[in-house]
């Protein structure tokens, strides 16, 4: 943090008058402690992991069958959770979350978070360069989450570790951090590494880490919604992308590997399973004959 006890004193050495967001930071940060800022990750990423999925949650176990159904993709009509499935997959990650991965990664490391470079003081980052550093994260994470999660998919890797989180077939928002604990050490690994490489600002880092857990929520929800905001992103996998890695998921399931966009999957080859399940789904559903009336008025009509 600037050495300066004044917001005064700090805009002298800034040269320029604070914004009410610097003068705010600066209120903050100057009394707290970066290492306090620093577990700021934590919280920030357990409460999106809690909060999230909980309204996709309550939707599923409360919400009459014929409002979720149109939303929910294929995998999730033919089994409905019970809600012991969804606390008992709750404290069962909570559990790893809190004392095995993401509490001691985001402890442990705060001298070489230092040393990176990965800022706590004035001026906070434009728009445009918290904008720019967050796609270079995606990116890198996205593609050393492909190869990470490739690996697992090897016979050794799978039986020893990756098979709990393929426990569920049908996914749901808290099943997105449901792992064995060193597993969660290596993704949160990937997503991390990215921040070392290209250091920036201790908030950005909190952006960083909010937005990746809410995307790891939103890929294994389970729902597909058509107003969904992610539509809109170019390349990016989602739930249904993701939800068919789940439903014939399995050790020798290597389709759909990438966390958050669909490019890797397509440049390495893993997307052929996939294609050929929504070319099948094209191919029965225009073979479909509805007995009822037809456009046409005739009785009989077939879907193109």
């Amino acid at each position: 943090m600037i050495p300066f006890a004044t917001v005064e004193a700090a805009e002298e050495a800034l040269g320029r008058s604070m914004t009410w967001v610097e003068a705010a930071w600066f209120r903050y940060s100057a009394s707290t402690p970066d290492y306090c800022l620093c577990f700021h990750n934590f919280v920030i990423l357990f409460a999106c992991y809690t909060l999230t999925p909980l309204p996709l949650a309550l939707l599923e176990l409360c919400a009459p069958a014929k409002l979720t159904t149109p939303y929910k993709l294929q995998p999730r009509v033919r089994r409905r959770l019970s809600p012991v499935a969804f606390l008992r997959c709750y404290t069962d990650t909570a559990r790893v979350l809190l004392l095995l991965t993401m509490g001691p990664l985001l402890l442990i490391p705060y001298p070489v978070v230092k040393i990176s470079g990965i800022r706590t003081g004035l001026p906070l980052p434009s728009p445009g360069e918290v904008a720019v550093q967050l796609l270079v994260y995606m990116l890198m994470e996205d593609y050393l989450g492909y190869w990470f999660h490739r690996c697992l998919h090897s016979e050794w890797f799978y039986d020893k570790i990756h098979y709990v989180h393929h426990e569920f077939r049908a996914p749901m928002g808290f099943a997105a951090a449901h792992a064995h604990w060193s597993e969660s050490l290596v993704l949160g690994f990937a997503a991390f590494v990215s921040i070392v490489l290209v250091p920036c600002h201790i908030t950005t880092c909190w952006l960083w880490f909010a937005i990746r857990g809410a995307v790891g929520v939103e890929i294994h929800c389970g729902f597909s919604f058509p107003f969904s905001p992610t539509k809109l992103i170019p390349f990016y996998g989602g739930a249904e992308f993701h939800d068919y890695h789940h439903h014939y998921g399995g050790k020798w399931n290597h389709s759909n590997l990438a966390p958050l966009f669909t490019f890797c999957d397509y440049i390495y080859g893993t997307h052929r399973g996939y294609r050929h399940h929504n070319e099948k789904i094209i191919k029965d559903t225009a073979n479909i004959t509805f007995e009822n009336e037809g456009f046409d008025g005739s009785k009989r009509w077939r879907q193109d």
